[in-house]
């Protein structure tokens, strides 16, 4: 007997290591697609515009499972219009509600009542060209980055009302950098 031939059973055996070591790699690729697609995802944080509250560079894990924007939020959208890159901002008024800023105290407020903001840089003072007060129409949310003097959201006209579809989902946790790790705070809705 020719001693280089395999035996039928060993190599019987190779095929099915094989097709398990096939099975479980593919298992765990679409274990990962179903996580990031229904789960959450990991996402960069693009400028400045959440100081102090997140920073440029920054990693961070949002949801949008089940997720309704609640005001206080802190949220990944899309805008096309104004940028291909996801934006991070926080969910300032819902539908329905009347936001107004006055930009000589740098207020922000809603239904009548002053947002209590600890977590922005300094006070509002930077317009745009989005007139005060006004009414978030059915199916939108206003939004605005923490650091409010350099940051382009829905006071501007290029971004707007966010309609609600456009919502990938809300910041759950930093990840990046480690010094840093752990949930963000959304302040009080």
């Amino acid at each position: 007997m020719n001693e280089n031939t395999e035996s039928p059973e060993k190599s019987l055996s190779g095929r099915i290591e094989i097709y398990d070591w096939l099975e479980s790699i593919v298992t765990a690729i679409v274990a990962c697609i179903l996580i990031f697609v229904f789960l959450g995802r990991i996402i960069d944080v693009e400028g400045t515009s959440m100081v102090p509250t997140l920073n440029d560079r920054d990693k961070v894990l949002m949801s949008g499972l089940f997720y309704t924007p609640r005001q206080g939020d802190i949220i990944v959208l899309t805008k096309k219009s104004f940028s291909e890159i996801p934006l991070v901002k926080r969910v300032i008024a819902t539908e329905g509600q009347t936001v107004d800023i006055n930009f000589n105290t740098g207020e922000v407020w809603v239904d009548g009542k002053l947002l209590d903001e600890p977590y922005i840089s300094e006070p509002t003072r930077r317009s745009f060209d989005m007139q005060f007060p006004l009414v978030v129409p059915e199916g939108y949310i206003f939004v605005m980055g923490d650091n409010r003097n350099h940051s382009t959201d829905s006071r501007d006209s290029q971004v707007g009302f966010v309609d609600k579809r456009c919502v990938l989902g809300k910041v759950y946790l930093r990840l990046w950098p480690l010094s840093a790790f752990g949930r963000v705070y959304h302040g009080q809705g």
